[in-house]
């Protein structure tokens, strides 16, 4: 809907300010997603439906729209969200990195403290349909949980965004900063065709930016019952490196002394039996002494002092056994995860690799790692190559945002706190953050600690009534810093 093409730009401008009164007034009833998620509105009156009631019918329908990384096709997500937005009045940009790999942005004027971002990925991991109990792409409700890939991570968190960005368009107050509302690509590879190419390419999106909202944390439900809001602060920095070898082909009935491929696993061999040094760095003895007041009886001394508990012979082994990403967040780690040789089974080939995902502290300089590694696999003979390597950075805890969670948070969950936290793992928060953006991983929506493994695994799904919830206390939290 008059929408217009500008380079690699797409902008929607939005419809008629009749059109939108109408729509506004009588609220979104529903979506209806074909193949690229047609957006149908009635016509029921405003009270019959609520922001939430309208966002679990954004879900549902986002659910059912497949971007799947590898391939993506985030280009589908940019023309769900357009057409939302069009409905809306809102002015949007988008800009494709790739073809099909689409990007949107959107933006609610406001005073001049620095811009809030609403930063989501519309990717989403593959889902075997032969392992889940439902269609990955049902979206459909079922013993009151909403199903879908993406439920969690992160397409619910994408739709709670989407429902604040429109309540504080609809309500038309005064803000003390713009709201920007950005929906990106490929994170789920890496973000390379998504916020890191946006960063790049179109800066102006992130112009005068102070704050900003991702994934990486959200409420969590304890076996005890104890609610616990994590907030990520920062994440290990991913270094991947291949090891190849060249060496002497041959017949594999006449082994060498040495070979490409015997290079290459003397290689990983020392990587696997040498582990890094444990250390433990500020925010995560933060986020430990956190978990160690509601921890078991066993664990809590240990984690109340990890530098102390680090030390004891044996300590580590225990703690990988019973909680591998507690251990990730101990030392650099490196995981063996492809190797490449020969084509043919009676074939010594000339060359052969070896990849490691490794993942280091962000206290340590990439490079000082990468020499590292290298003195370490020198005897083996290979060659060590960065694949892909992010900088490190952590972001404080002293801004209204951090305050607002802190604050509504305990007003509207009693009895529960708030943990920062560190993530084994990593979002697209590296590059706003390189860029300068106090970037926080939070989502206010309550899951249960055995509702975690569905994320990238089978049957990912979000309870609908905690999903409801955390749209209003979303919006909430963002009231808070918007409004002065």
């Amino acid at each position: 809907m008059g929408n217009q093409q500008q380079g690699d730009i797409q902008v929607g401008r939005g419809i008629n300010k009749a059109f939108t009164g109408a729509y506004c007034k009588a609220g979104i009833r529903s979506l209806r997603h074909g193949l690229f998620a047609a957006l149908i509105a009635a016509t029921l009156p405003a009270a019959a439906q609520t922001l939430d009631d309208e966002a679990v019918e954004w879900l549902q329908a986002f659910l059912k729209i497949d971007t799947i990384n590898p391939p993506g096709n985030e280009s589908r997500a940019v023309d769900f969200y357009s057409k939302i937005l069009d409905a809306e009045g809102i002015s949007w940009s988008s800009a494709e990195s790739a073809p099909g790999r689409g990007n949107i942005w959107a933006r609610i004027e406001g005073g001049d403290e620095p811009a809030l971002i609403l930063l989501q990925h519309t990717d989403v991991v593959p889902a075997d349909p032969k392992y889940w109990t439902t269609d990955p792409l049902s979206g459909e409700i079922r013993e009151g949980f909403i199903w879908g890939r993406g439920a969690i991570d992160m397409k619910g968190t994408g739709i709670t965004q989407l429902a604040t960005f429109l309540s504080l368009h609809r309500a038309g107050k005064p803000l003390n900063r713009d709201v920007v509302f950005v929906a990106t690509a490929d994170e789920e590879a890496g973000g390379l065709f998504g916020a890191g190419w946006l960063l790049k390419n179109h800066p102006e999106i992130f112009d005068n930016a102070g704050l900003l909202l991702n994934e990486g944390g959200s409420g969590r439900l304890t076996a005890k019952g104890e609610t616990i809001f994590s907030v990520e602060l920062t994440q290990k920095v991913p270094v991947w490196l291949r090891l190849t070898s060249v060496d002497k082909p041959g017949h594999g009935s006449m082994p060498y002394p040495t070979s490409s491929v015997t290079r290459v696993v003397q290689a990983l061999e020392l990587v696997r039996t040498n582990p890094f040094p444990a250390r433990i760095i500020a925010p995560v003895d933060a986020m430990f002494r956190s978990i160690a007041q509601s921890a078991e009886p066993e664990w809590a001394p240990a984690f109340a002092d990890m530098a102390a508990a680090i030390e004891e012979p044996g300590f580590l082994t225990r703690l990988q056994k019973f909680s591998p990403p507690m251990h990730a967040l101990t030392r650099d780690t490196c995981s063996i995860t492809r190797m490449s040789a020969s084509n043919k089974i009676n074939v010594v080939p000339p060359e052969a690799w070896g990849e490691i995902d490794c993942r280091i502290l962000p206290d340590k300089p990439v490079d000082e790692f990468v020499e590292e590694m290298r003195e370490l696999v020198a005897p083996s003979g290979v060659e060590v190559e960065v694949l892909m390597a992010f900088s490190p950075a952590i972001t404080d805890t002293g801004s209204r945002l951090y305050s607002a969670i802190t604050d509504i948070t305990a007003e509207r969950h009693p009895g529960s706190r708030v943990m920062p936290s560190v993530s084994a793992g990593f979002t697209d928060s590296h590059f706003t953050r390189d860029a300068g953006i106090a970037s926080y991983g939070f989502t206010p929506t309550v899951i249960p600690e055995s509702e975690m493994v569905r994320i990238h695994g089978n049957d990912e799904r979000i309870s609908e009534a905690a999903f409801r919830r955390g749209v209003d206390d979303h919006l909430a939290i963002i009231e808070a810093v918007v409004y002065d």
